[in-house]
């Protein structure tokens, strides 16, 4: 599978709240970084996580993004809705032995597993075969190979899955898709060929790699942005309480999302329209520290 020449970038939040600063800085930076390069920009809502999905989340997210002056291209994408492709993978997956049935549970894990990157390191139990007593998962074998990749902004990284995690799950238990396996689906199918998101999720990306190895798709490029963090260090999200944006104050809050990212406006602004014109012109990834950013 190729991609198109033309660049396409996305955001794809998850609807487990409504929209804060560390994702509005996410989505601004990935907007400018798709919009600077003359390329699509998608909105994809990835929503599989059923009980942790807050009701009118996502609309809400929607709704506060366009008042910001954000403009999408094509249609807006729901996991939700695409259960029957990340089936279609794993099949594909595990008709060429790649994938295994797992009845391991997080107990047992932790009993014989090591800390990793992510966790604990899957110790490979179920590698040849599961006992048929309890709902069980589906895990990705790994190779012994090294996964690289040079990240835009943090540059090479270098990572053991076999060492650092381990075969990892690809639908859980509960029977609900693990976020690796739809991520790497959806960005193949969009035609996704940079992914701009957070740093949280840089260490991931190795997995990801792998996955698309696997399923035969090309890798995207990928640029990790910076995590803002509250005063004790936490990373700023839904659970750490971080506020949410107001987009009855929508040039404040995108004048402090640009601020993050290291732009700031020599002339005062006076509307959203001013904004998004400085803000494209004046893009530059290498302004961009490496974070985390504190706020």
């Amino acid at each position: 599978m190729t991609f198109n020449e033309l660049y396409c970038g996305r955001f794809a939040p998850s609807p487990t709240g409504r929209l804060h600063a560390g994702s509005l800085t996410t989505a601004l930076g990935s907007y400018l970084e798709a919009k600077s390069r003359g390329g699509r920009w998608l909105l994809r809502i990835e929503d599989l996580d059923g009980p942790r999905t807050m009701p009118g989340a996502a609309d809400d997210i929607l709704r506060v993004l366009e008042c910001l002056g954000f403009a999408w291209d094509g249609p807006v994408v729901y996991q939700s809705q695409r259960h029957d492709l990340y089936r279609a993978a794993l099949d594909d997956l595990i008709h060429r032995g790649q994938a295994y049935r797992c009845s391991c549970t997080r107990r047992e894990i932790q009993a014989l597993a090591v800390a990793g990157v992510d966790g604990m390191v899957y110790p490979g139990t179920c590698r040849n075969g599961c006992l048929p007593r309890r709902a069980t998962s589906w895990r990705l074998r790994v190779s012994s190979e090294a996964q690289s990749f040079v990240d835009r902004l943090h540059g090479p990284v270098t990572q053991s899955l076999e060492r650092d995690v381990g075969d990892f799950v690809l639908l859980r238990a509960d029977g609900f898709w693990a976020y690796q396996l739809a991520v790497v689906v959806d960005d193949a199918l969009q035609g996704v060929n940079d992914v701009v998101r957070g740093a949280d999720l840089l260490v991931s990306t190795p997995r990801q790699i792998w996955l698309q190895h696997c399923l035969g798709l090309a890798h995207p490029d990928y640029c990790h942005l910076p995590l803002l963090v509250n005063r004790a260090g936490e990373k700023l999200s839904k659970q750490t309480l971080a506020p949410e944006i107001s987009s009855a104050a929508a040039l404040e809050e995108l004048l402090r999302a640009m601020a993050r990212l290291g732009h700031t406006p020599e002339e005062c602004l006076n509307s959203v329209t001013e904004f998004w014109l400085w803000a494209e012109s004046a893009w530059s990834l290498e302004r961009v520290s490496k974070g985390p950013i504190s706020v």
